[in-house]
């Protein structure tokens, strides 16, 4: 058998443009919104700030320590809620990107798990803003010594929410994964099952790595996790039945 190094090279450079063009729309898109938003990039700090300041001790604000933070810390979150916006058509793009070398059975399960994958990412940050925050803001907010005035700096706390952001969308998407691996046969349930003590001491150990220093927002991070895990395994289940059945 001979193969056409030519076609294969045709094929690879053609995937490669394919990729290009996908990723091109994807900033076309990311930047669109971002246009779009700009004009309202203080607003949009200020909502994503109220969880702080509204438990900040009465005669406090927050500051800016530098003199471009003021500009610079709206502009970047707002060019973060523009990506977050464009989330359903970044994993269409993808989709449409890896569809055409999928069997017709693992395009009837990926579309389901497509959707259900930016579902549980907007889930994981809401969690994080509206039940996280609150907790953990109105603790810290609360145990200082009263001779101390607080004055939270605009950009920290931007550093701060972005990562919860990002680890509560990321650690809602477990039971996705936890149903890739028992769906592609690299785990069964039973082997899942086998390594929850595993899994429980590294969703604490993940949680210690994506939250700031304390027991608070890290307990919140990892139990989500475990919770979600265990929600994985039983999609497993359910999915190795329905294939038995068949």
């Amino acid at each position: 058998m001979v193969i056409d190094s030519n076609s294969s090279e045709m094929s690879l450079i053609g995937h490669l443009l394919e990729l290009r063009s996908c990723l091109l729309r994807i900033v076309l898109v990311v930047l669109v919104l971002f246009a779009s938003l700009i004009y309202f990039a203080n607003d949009i700090y200020l909502f994503v700030s109220e969880p702080i300041r509204s438990v900040l001790p009465e005669g406090s604000q927050m500051i800016a320590t530098e003199v471009t933070s003021p500009f610079f810390a709206p502009f970047k979150l707002t060019l973060f809620v523009s990506f977050f916006l464009a989330v359903p058509y970044v994993l269409h793009q993808l989709w449409q990107f890896i569809a055409p070398g999928l069997y017709a059975h693992e395009k009837r399960i990926a579309a389901p798990l497509l959707l259900s994958s930016i579902v549980l990412f907007y889930t994981g940050v809401a969690f994080a803003y509206y039940v996280v925050f609150p907790i953990i803001l109105a603790f810290f907010t609360s145990v200082g010594p009263e001779e101390i005035k607080l004055a939270p700096d605009i950009n920290l706390y931007l550093s701060i929410a972005l990562k919860l952001f990002f680890a509560f969308g990321c650690a809602f998407e477990i039971p996705i994964a936890t149903l890739l691996l028992v769906w592609s046969g690299l785990l069964s349930v039973n082997n899942l099952r086998e390594k929850r003590p595993y899994v429980i001491v590294s969703c604490f150990a993940i949680g210690m790595l994506l939250t700031p220093p304390d027991v608070i927002s890290q307990t919140l991070l990892a139990i989500p996790m475990w919770l979600l895990f265990e929600l994985g395994i039983l999609f497993g289940l359910l999915i190795k039945r329905r294939t038995l059945q068949n």
